[in-house]
């Protein structure tokens, strides 16, 4: 099958059987609902650019399983230039959709699993990495979008998976079949799970041999029996609920969505499976996911730094101040720490090397550096595009307000700026950069930067372990003459 367009990628979606919930109620219609649309638009984007011969290089490669033709999304890295073309990809979609287009997490998740179950079948023989091989081909034939599911709701934190009050708080095995297992337990905050046509669940931490049921991983239909899905909360949601909302929405054509996902006694057939007890190579799968996933918020939040960095600018524009010296700084600042986020995406890929199974994985520590600027600098980001903003940003009156027959033309009269500019299309700028900094789409830039692939001490961890301090002594010791 050649690559999906963009309407083809949405009519797959009517066709799956989704058991979906938000605000109390039964979703009967997910493609269409004007919560969720905007997030499916958002990785709708991820098919329409893979059409445009002018980022045909970034957004398509050649498939080593295959030979054929894919989107990227579906990619094994098989050299350090895809691993950079993958963050360039990542930035461009930020670009284009100012939201979280969701299929990072499935496309780390394939890399993690290619070269991890490789490693498995080298240890205990096992069929694991042929499995994943033959889902991978069927992804990349049928363009599909990918749900990774790593995070469990966890329960007592201070506690192993195997030993919480309630074992269904991390996601396991309870039943094991001749033909495959029944696995119960839930994920949270899943990215994009209604845009998704499988989901790819993955241990969501290091694993003892007392785990061992705990130890899974595996992929079957978003729409399988026994799966439910809640979806989350996000500030302003109700916005794109409202009749004729459009000024107020701020992103209204793009946006992101993360879900509960509950998997209530749900049937994994054996050739699904990549994982199943071996306890010792859960944690070589989360660290490898996590890198992979660490090197994409180089791209994909970068990207969404740029459209926020040219709205502050134009806030700036509109609000008259724009040649202050003080504006003027403010959006180097932004764009230095914005290209600071870039080079570690880029620097951690060319750093690649290969793995034993063939593809390409990132520099784990270079990866995790990078994540760790992005728990800090959008926020500083953002910080800055709200300084130059003003006020008004969250205190304007709303869209029937200045609709309004009886006062909309005192909103017109006491909100203009400079007076080459339209009332209107200064409200939208400011809404706009409301909705990334605080928004709906903040939880694709401002909060996901925070606690996406791994809160920031999962980052020190990983950077204390590939830090290398025993060299570093030791080169230390050679310049100050130390026997």
């Amino acid at each position: 099958m050649p690559l999906m367009t963009g309407e083809q990628y949405v009519e797959s979606l009517r066709k799956l059987n989704l058991n979906v919930y938000m605000f109390g109620e039964k979703i009967e219609n997910v493609v269409d609902h004007p919560t969720i649309r905007p997030s499916l638009n958002s990785v709708k984007m991820t098919y329409d650019l893979a059409q445009m011969s002018e980022y045909e290089d970034l957004m398509t490669t050649i498939s080593n399983l295959t030979g054929e033709k894919i989107n990227r999304f579906t990619n094994l890295h098989q050299n350090t230039d895809d691993l950079i073309k993958k963050v360039k990809m990542l930035r461009l979609c930020g670009q284009k959709t100012a939201a979280c287009f969701q299929r990072c997490v499935g496309m780390d998740a394939f890399n993690a699993e290619y070269s991890t179950t490789f490693e498995i079948d080298k240890t205990y023989g096992t069929s694991y990495h042929q499995r994943f091989k033959e889902f991978i081909k069927f992804v990349q034939e049928n363009d599909l979008t990918v749900d990774g599911a790593m995070t469990d709701p966890k329960g007592d934190r201070g506690l192993s998976p195997s030993k919480q009050a309630d074992p269904d708080l991390y996601l396991h095995v309870v039943e094991r079949r001749d033909d495959g297992v029944i696995v119960r337990g839930a994920k949270a905050h899943q990215t994009g799970i209604t845009n998704s046509h499988e989901v790819l669940v993955m241990p969501t931490m290091a694993m003892r041999p007392e785990d061992k049921d705990y130890a899974i991983s595996f992929s079957i239909p978003t729409d399988t029996k026994g799966i439910t899905i809640i979806m989350g909360r996000q500030s302003c949601d109700t916005r794109k609920m409202e009749e004729g909302a459009d000024i107020d929405v701020g992103n209204k054509n793009f946006g992101g969505h993360e879900a509960l996902v509950v998997f209530d006694d749900v049937f994994v057939p054996n050739e699904r499976i990549f994982l199943n007890g071996e306890t010792e190579y859960a944690g070589m799968l989360v660290e490898r996911f996590a890198g992979y996933h660490r090197q994409s918020y180089g791209g994909c939040k970068v990207g969404v730094g740029d459209v926020l960095i040219g709205a502050a600018a134009l806030a700036a524009e509109y609000n008259g101040a724009a040649k202050a010296t003080h504006i003027k700084d403010k959006l180097i600042e932004m764009t230095h720490l914005n290209e600071t986020l870039y080079a570690c995406g880029i620097a951690c890929s060319a750093e690649g090397h290969e793995t034993e199974s063939g593809n390409y994985i990132i520099d784990l520590l270079l990866a995790n550096v990078c994540k760790q600027n992005v728990t800090r600098f959008p926020y500083e980001i953002a910080r800055l595009a709200e300084d130059i903003a003003g006020g008004l940003m969250v205190t304007m009156p709303s869209e029937k307000d200045f609709r309004s027959k009886e006062v909309g033309h005192y909103v017109e009269k006491y909100l203009v700026g400079v007076s080459s500019v339209s009332t209107e299309n200064r409200m939208r700028v400011l809404r706009l950069i409301e909705n990334i900094t605080l928004g709906t789409a903040a939880v694709g830039y401002r909060t996901e930067s925070m606690h996406g692939a791994g809160s920031p001490q999962a980052q020190r961890i990983m950077i204390a372990r590939q830090g290398n301090l025993p060299h570093k002594k030791k080169l230390a010791k050679a310049i100050a003459r130390i026997k």
